[in-house]
């Protein structure tokens, strides 16, 4: 006899709601995927990209001997590597917009997974998974985190543990990507906190802040700092998405 309730249930429910592409919803083998149309529009990052901010590169020969792109070599970020899963365009765009506007959490444990699969080499044994965290009254009009989802899911599938509460954000900002390089530094100094009771969490470990988007660096550096003044051996940025190299963003200061 093979199955059970737990089988049951599961055919039943995919019966009254059969899985769904993520993105347009069209019909597809299980619950939280995309279909192969939208997959093929979806730009995973891969080799050549810069180690420090994760932005593609269009050949190897951008990049430097330690595989830092122009704009990293003249301004190396307050973290030491950032991996991003996709380009911040088409379908990637819409399934982080969605989980961070439209209440689409199921599209966290699809992110993760590809987190997972570019961030292989920063998410060492015993490294701790922290959030890029929101101030409570942005978190109390949308319920939820979604950097926290991601970093929850990342956690749980490379082993590790996830610490949701490491950060403070302990005072609103405004969105930075219109900011000038200055007005970004100057608008997040001090707004993002080590929370007390956590720092011996971080004395000597290895920490993998993770995001759903890296677009101009300040919130990313404000998280690094924080723990790296906090005695963190090392800081690395993982995130969902990361913005391609624009003339009109400052890519000294990649978030």
């Amino acid at each position: 006899m093979t199955g059970g309730p737990r089988s049951f249930w599961q055919s039943a429910l995919q019966v009254l709601y059969p899985p769904a592409c993520l993105h347009c919803g069209a019909e597809v083998v299980q619950h939280g995927t995309v279909c192969a149309t939208c997959f093929l529009h979806l730009q995973s990052v891969v080799a050549p990209y810069c180690q420090a901010c994760a932005v593609p590169q269009v050949s190897v020969e951008m990049l430097g001997a330690d595989g830092l792109c122009p704009a990293c070599e003249r301004h190396h970020p307050a973290w030491g590597k950032a991996r991003a899963a996709f380009v911040y365009e088409s379908v990637a765009r819409e399934l982080i917009l969605k989980l961070k506007y439209a209440d689409r959490i199921d599209n966290a444990s699809f992110l993760a997974q590809h987190m997972v699969r570019i961030g292989q080499d920063i998410l060492v044994e015993d490294a701790l998974v922290v959030p890029v965290p929101v101030h409570r009254w942005r978190l109390f009009r949308r319920r939820y985190n979604q950097a926290a989802l991601l970093a929850h899911g990342v956690a749980k599938l490379a082993g590790l543990r996830c610490q949701p509460d490491m950060l403070v954000r302990v005072r609103p900002t405004a969105p930075l990507a219109a900011f000038s390089r200055q007005a970004r530094q100057d608008e997040m100094a001090q707004a993002i906190t080590l929370r007390a009771a956590r720092k011996p969490m971080v004395c000597g470990r290895d920490i993998v802040v993770v995001d759903d988007l890296l677009t101009t660096g300040a919130t990313a550096t404000a998280c690094a700092n924080a723990l790296l003044h906090a005695g963190a051996r090392s800081v690395s940025l993982l995130v969902a998405g990361v913005v391609p190299a624009r003339p009109d963003v400052d890519m000294d200061m990649p978030t």
